[in-house]
């Protein structure tokens, strides 16, 4: 199951814009929360009634990239045709999408995660869960169709999930990210051994 554990309001997504294009600007150690507050053009005080610190809001900047990139794997998911064709967009888009949305601010990740990398492994896990659930309902469909050699859904939806991490902007330092043709070449080579695995013969 899907779980959403932050309610969109405005005014939150006010903040994490603002806290996005911080982050571009100065990094995460030099934005505080009076910059975030000026930026979003509100008082300090309405950025802390939605948020308890500025570690928060990073951390739901991240959540955020999360919760969009689960509704881009539902669109393709549920888009039609072929479950391998949409495995592929899907394991694409989960790597590109991270990629595009954390792109502006991709020298400031090494900064941000020294001071943030132990929360954020906490979080991983549910964002790897949720991310599996969607998978693992296309790749049920493979299964169906006789299509892809899949004999538990769940555990083989984790274990692609898996092959693709190594590619994903919070795994890899600034200056390993590359360009994104670069990170969309090493996407579909690693995607291509996947599916090459999955297909049934």
């Amino acid at each position: 199951m899907i779980l959403r554990n932050v309610t969109r309001s405005p005014m939150r997504e006010r903040i994490l814009d603002a806290a996005d294009r911080m982050l571009a600007r100065y990094g995460y150690q030099k934005t505080t929360a009076d910059d975030l507050a000026r930026e979003a053009g509100i008082g300090r005080r309405t950025v802390y009634v939605h948020f308890t610190s500025k570690e928060e809001i990073f951390l739901a900047s991240i959540d955020r990239v999360v919760e969009r990139l689960i509704d881009e794997l539902k669109h393709i998911l549920y888009a039609g045709g072929p479950a391998e064709e949409r495995l592929e967009r899907m394991l694409t888009a989960r790597v590109l999408y991270r990629f595009d949305s954390v792109h502006a601010y991709h020298e400031s990740l090494d900064d941000m995660f020294s001071v943030l990398r132990g929360a954020y492994l906490d979080r991983r896990e549910r964002y790897f869960s949720q991310e599996a659930d969607v998978f693992a309902l296309v790749l049920t469909e493979g299964q169906r169709a006789g299509t892809l050699r899949v004999a538990d859904p769940q555990q083989v939806a984790r274990t692609v999930l898996l092959a693709t991490n190594g590619l994903l902007p919070y795994s890899l330092s600034g200056r390993e990210l590359g360009s994104r043709t670069e990170v969309e070449e090493k996407t579909r080579r690693v995607v291509a051994l996947v599916l090459e695995g999955l297909r049934q013969r």
